[in-house]
């Protein structure tokens, strides 16, 4: 495990340790540990590289608060902390927030199974612009004329046709996958402001879930400049406008080994 995906998830610690190789080290031990005795809760929503980089995530966000902790606990007059009863809200009774939270992760999970295969088969077909335009609509948080414009589109009613076709897809794979038919309602309809289908909060489902990421293997070819035009342009906003993490992290990891860049190509080509 540590051999396959040792580098991208240390270059990925680096990153969120700014730049302190120790940190990032013991970040790294402590996610390899932590896989290996979490493996039986592995949720298979995610690709295990996934459910690797969301260790590694937390594990570094540990760290940065020891190191807060550390700060904060040398300053004697600072006695500024939360108080945990403010986030207690007596109307919820346990059944209603039994009930909530049950529908809401089969729900968001539903979801998030469905923007997965809609990116899939959506990069397979050579739509890649499409891509593009959920990214900055979802994970971006861009409107419309914004990304009209960013991508040389035809016009705002082009990226808002994008946007209805893909909810129209999404409905009927989130139909195909949900045999009891209780969530669609979720996925009935689109509100026309921000990133929401009803109770569902698509951006932050897209983000949680990396649904725009894509294969080590397109990031092989993007460094090899083997990625079509729409293709690269995708990946250069996935990288430096949404800044997804772990893409980084793996792009830096390949960018130090071409040799290894090579093996990963020769093997996708057989």
């Amino acid at each position: 495990m540590e051999e396959h995906y040792g580098g991208r998830l240390l270059a990925y610690a680096a990153r969120r340790t700014a730049g302190d190789v120790q940190a990032a080290e013991d970040v790294l031990q402590e996610t390899l540990l932590g896989a290996v005795r979490g493996i039986a809760n592995f949720n298979r929503a995610y690709t295990f590289e996934q459910y690797m980089f969301g260790i590694v995530r937390n594990r570094s966000i540990d760290f940065m608060r020891r190191r807060k902790l550390r700060t904060l606990l040398g300053d004697e007059e600072n006695d500024d902390f939360p108080d945990l009863d403010s986030f207690i809200h007596d109307d919820d009774t346990p059944s209603a927030i039994v009930r909530g939270i049950e529908l809401s992760e089969r729900a968001q999970e539903l979801l998030g199974e469905s923007l997965k295969e809609w990116v899939t088969e959506t990069w397979a077909s050579g739509e890649y612009q499409r891509v593009t335009v959920l990214e900055a609509l979802f994970a971006g948080g861009w409107r419309n004329r914004d990304v009209w414009r960013e991508f040389g589109m035809r016009n705002e009613t082009a990226v808002a046709g994008v946007k209805f076709r893909a909810i129209k897809r999404l409905q009927q794979i989130a139909a195909q996958r949900e045999s009891g038919g209780d969530l669609l309602d979720f996925l009935a309809k689109a509100e026309d402001g921000g990133g929401r289908l009803l109770d569902l909060d698509v951006s932050a489902i897209w983000i949680e879930l990396s649904v725009g990421c894509r294969e080590r293997g397109v990031l092989a070819d993007l460094l090899s400049g083997n990625l079509p035009e729409k293709a690269e342009q995708f990946m250069g906003f996935h990288l430096n406008k949404v800044k997804c993490e772990s893409c980084r992290a793996n792009l830096d990891d390949l960018a130090k080994d071409p040799a290894q860049v090579d093996a990963l190509l020769a093997r996708l080509a057989k």
